[in-house]
């Protein structure tokens, strides 16, 4: 049944599954003393619309105190996100 969604999903050309804010805020709030004064990378297509870009930087200072936020992301046209 999952395999089926899935190939739907890839012929509709909706292959693309993002982690939901909701379960990264209940995950990650369990680690957040690991994260104070870390320097957090996050890899991710487009910072945009990446959930785990938006938690920490919505939570940067306030919660987390992470000492750099870093997201690498490059566009289709592989130009640099700026």
């Amino acid at each position: 049944m999952a395999n089926k969604n899935l190939n739907k999903a890839k012929e509709a050309k909706k292959d693309e599954f993002y982690t939901q804010l909701e379960d990264i805020n209940n995950e990650l709030r369990h680690y957040r003393e690991h994260f104070r004064g870390k320097t957090v990378l996050c890899n991710c297509d487009d910072p945009r619309v990446s959930n785990f870009f938006t938690y920490f930087a919505y939570n940067f200072a306030l919660v987390i105190k992470i000492r750099t936020l870093t997201c690498l992301a490059r566009t289709r046209a592989s130009k640099p996100f700026i």
